[in-house]
């Protein structure tokens, strides 16, 4: 028997789940209150179904994926500090999960939103 090791099959993973991965891995950050629809079509679309993969866009080519977040932030908070550690999370979770490498994660803030009126 050989050191090398055979191929038994393919693995493939989805854009939905690669989606899906970044948007759970954008709301465990801190100051972030929710992802926002791409467009108003997209919003429209989720009024009627709700979508895991909502404010994420995504850029698969097999090897390496490009990502666009559309995002809205606690007001109060340091919007950059929020979009970057926002950024670095999905990208650590995206590689850590799938194995994939992560070209680059943009982050497009869409609104603030003030959670506590007090």
């Amino acid at each position: 028997m050989s050191d090398e090791t055979k191929n038994k099959g393919n693995i493939f993973i989805s854009h939905r789940a690669i989606s899906t991965i970044a948007y759970y891995a954008a709301l465990e950050s801190y100051g972030l209150v929710g992802l926002a629809p791409k467009n108003k079509a997209a919003g429209l679309a989720n009024a009627i179904i709700k979508d895991p993969t909502l404010g994420v866009s995504i850029q698969y080519d097999g090897k390496t994926v490009a990502i666009d977040l559309y995002i809205v932030v606690e007001y109060g908070t340091r919007i950059t500090s929020v979009a970057s550690s926002v950024a670095d999370n999905v990208s650590y979770q995206i590689e850590s999960q799938t194995g994939l490498t992560v070209e680059n994660v943009n982050v497009h803030v869409r609104g603030l939103r003030v959670s506590n009126p007090d």
